[in-house]
């Protein structure tokens, strides 16, 4: 492939829709490769503005501001790397010839937990948990007599697991109601989830460039309230298990279409595999990547966009360990432990302008054996934001 130079009449140019830590990442490998980026986000200053060739502050919800910064810029191709968008910019800009990643329709399925959920399971055929849409709190009432209990309850859309809960009992409705309709994002809708007793839930990250597919090693993780605090990589699985992830993973990715980084989230029960979810984008899990693989996730997802090859090297265990601000904080700061800059670990604080409680700052990376009690252990060393 022939690269070029940054802010040339020819430069090649990718548009970031969302620039947190996983977009700065995302930049940082395309700049790498003479690639120019732009970097677009709803506040100033976000992870990916300080390190990008150009950036915007935009309601990103808002289809006409959206399309005008497209129109302006003519990226060559545009990432969206969050699900507050507007999906009709999206479809407008294809329509225009404009190349979105992995294309609009994808992102429209996958922003959406119903449109995915419906894809997955009622057109491909994808076995997953039992659900049932709402509206009304009368029908989640009904849904989860339906489903039982205890069940998991989420926005349609929302990310990082905002909005998401479990009602244990008939009685614990009522807060998970005004959970969901705190998220961001559209909590107009809800899916009423059977909590199914999982051994454990992997991501699974597939990376497709228009020739092949190819799978990372799957990653184990912890979640709290619907995030991710901790993540490992491999997680250890049967080779059974393994074979039917990358069978539902294949099945879900090609039915998307499109190339770049793909995130498949799974449960797993035995050698029993469940489909639960899927980004079009670098995952939050998949930050262990950046210590485990000669190519992490990022440098995967921008050689896919650019129709690169997609080998690599995977090195050695690791696990990653997600710090979260204990205070608000208009200008953060963090005392991290000496110990935490070892041969074994590393840090990565994400520049974010401003420290809300439960935000996500930075990550520890270990790598090596016991990586992540490693990682549990020095994450207690941080402080701060």
């Amino acid at each position: 492939m022939t690269f070029t130079t940054p802010l040339k009449s020819n430069s090649i140019k990718i548009m970031l829709l969302g620039s947190g830590e996983l977009g700065k990442e995302v930049a940082i490998e395309a700049n790498r490769l003479g690639v120019e980026v732009v970097a677009v986000d709803a506040y100033e200053n976000a992870p990916a503005h300080l390190i990008s060739n150009s950036s915007y502050v935009v309601n990103m919800k808002d289809k006409e501001a959206v399309l005008e910064i497209i129109r302006r810029e003519k990226p060559t191709f545009i990432l969206p790397e969050v699900e507050a968008i507007s999906i009709d910019a999206l479809f407008e800009a294809e329509k225009e010839g404009f190349h979105v990643i992995p294309n609009a329709e994808a992102v429209n399925k996958t922003m959406n937990r119903k449109n995915i959920r419906v894809f997955a399971c009622e057109e491909l055929g994808l076995k997953a948990s039992g659900y049932k849409f709402v509206t009304t709190y009368d029908e989640l009432v009904t849904a989860g007599d339906e489903i039982g209990y205890p069940c998991v309850i989420k926005p349609v859309m929302s990310s990082s697991g905002h909005g998401q809960s479990i009602a244990k009992t008939p009685e614990d409705l009522a807060h998970s109601w005004e959970i969901a309709k705190e998220a961001r994002g559209d909590a107009s809708e809800l899916i009423v989830e059977e909590f199914v007793t999982f051994d454990y839930e992997i991501t699974l990250l597939t990376v497709r460039n228009g020739k092949e597919t190819v799978f990372c090693e799957p990653i184990g993780h912890i979640q709290k309230d619907g995030d991710y605090i901790f993540s490992w990589q491999p997680m250890q699985m049967s080779d059974l298990a393994i074979e039917r992830s990358k069978e539902i993973a294949q099945k879900i990715t090609d039915g998307l279409g499109g190339r770049g980084l793909f995130g498949v989230e799974l449960f797993v029960k035995g050698d029993e595999v469940y489909f639960s979810e899927v980004s079009p984008r670098p995952h939050d899990t998949g930050m262990v990547t950046m210590i485990t693989q000669s190519q992490s996730e990022f440098a995967l997802h921008v050689r896919a966009v650019l129709g690169l090859p997609l080998d690599f090297i995977f090195y050695d265990e690791g696990a990653s360990a997600a710090f979260k601000s204990t205070e608000e904080n208009v200008a953060p700061t963090f005392e991290v432990a000496d110990e935490c800059f070892s041969k074994n670990s590393m840090v990565r604080i994400f520049g974010k302008p401003v420290a809300h409680v439960g935000r996500r700052m930075a990550v520890i990376l270990t790598t090596g054996k016991d990586s992540l009690e490693l990682a549990k252990n020095l994450i207690t060393k941080v402080k701060g934001a």
